[in-house]
């Protein structure tokens, strides 16, 4: 079962972080929503949602998710990162420093169809 927190601590194991555009509540339109699940006592798991702000403020930012853990074959959680470092990872995503998608795929230019 995932239940919802209202905090996140930075030093708590995180299994994943994510930038994803969703409805918001109330049908406001859509918003870009950080999603981070962390793990909790007892390997209990965690989602805290913080809204970023409306969707349009983001054209051009592409969504993403950063795993910071796995699930091994005996179901428990192997996690490699905490809240703090892939916050850290999201933060450079967003503005664009951390990777360029036609440096990974070896070209020079994307054409938009």
């Amino acid at each position: 079962m995932l239940l919802g927190t209202t905090y996140i601590l930075n030093d708590e194991p995180c299994l994943q972080l994510s930038e994803v555009i969703l409805q918001s509540p109330g049908n406001k339109g859509f918003r870009r929503y950080q999603v981070i699940n962390v793990i909790r006592e007892g390997d209990r798991l965690a989602e805290y949602r913080k809204d970023l702000g409306k969707a349009k403020k983001f054209k051009g930012v592409d969504q993403f998710r950063i795993p910071g853990g796995v699930v091994t074959e005996e179901g428990r959680y192997d996690i490699l990162h905490t809240v703090g470092e892939l916050i850290d990872i999201a933060d450079g995503l967003r503005k664009g420093s951390m990777m360029d998608k036609c440096e990974i795929i070896g070209i020079n230019k994307i054409n938009e169809a």
